[in-house]
């Protein structure tokens, strides 16, 4: 039951969405450009989008310090003698780029969030051939949580994925829907698709 109320809901607020050409956007916005995330340590971080994942490596940046003044908490909302040693660009196929960042902080917190905690969050890659990514990640030694699971009903019904962990711990996703969502049948609109 309530499968059923929340794709119905779900599907009266995406024709509602679609439907109407008046909404706010911000002002010349075109779409995501990165994501940027902290890890314990950059050339970990690199090695393994890299090696395992398969990305492509760009240009490094940094230090980056306020010195004795409040610039880093002005501007990027961390404590003011917080300083970055270096991050890395990278990109991974047909989507946004990444943005490495690696943090050193008098209040910095070690512990990562799970996604159930505030500021929790994961990173889905899209797959053509399930079976071989997850085998290929277990070869590698990387830890995928279960086995894959495929949707069956709902607005994502036709999508398979399984989590995985990078080496430091961050949440990952594998994700497939070779034959698309049954969303697609009810929307107008599209979510973005690496496949296009």
């Amino acid at each position: 039951m309530k499968t059923l109320a929340f794709t119905a809901t779900l599907a009266a607020l995406g024709t509602a969405v679609f439907a109407d050409d008046t909404k706010s956007q911000l002002p010349g916005m075109t779409g995501t450009d990165h994501v940027g995330f902290t890890v314990p340590n950059v050339d970990e971080a690199v090695a393994f989008f890299q090696d395992v994942i398969g990305c492509n490596v760009f240009y490094p940046l940094g230090p980056f310090s306020g010195g004795d003044s409040t610039w880093m908490a002005d501007h990027l909302n961390v404590d003011a003698k917080a300083e970055i040693p270096t991050m890395r660009l990278v990109r991974c196929g047909n989507g946004a780029n990444f943005e490495i960042f690696e943090y050193t902080a008098p209040d910095q917190d070690t512990t990562l969030p799970r996604n159930s905690d505030i500021g929790g969050h994961h990173i889905a890659f899209y797959t053509t051939d399930m079976n071989a990514a997850v085998g290929y990640l277990r070869d590698q030694g990387i830890q995928v949580l279960g086995d894959p699971t495929t949707m069956t009903d709902g607005p994502s019904a036709g999508e398979t994925w399984v989590y995985f962990l990078a080496p430091w711990g961050m949440q990952l996703e594998l994700v497939s829907y070779p034959d698309g969502k049954a969303y697609e049948a009810e929307y107008d609109g599209r979510l973005w698709d690496p496949r296009s």
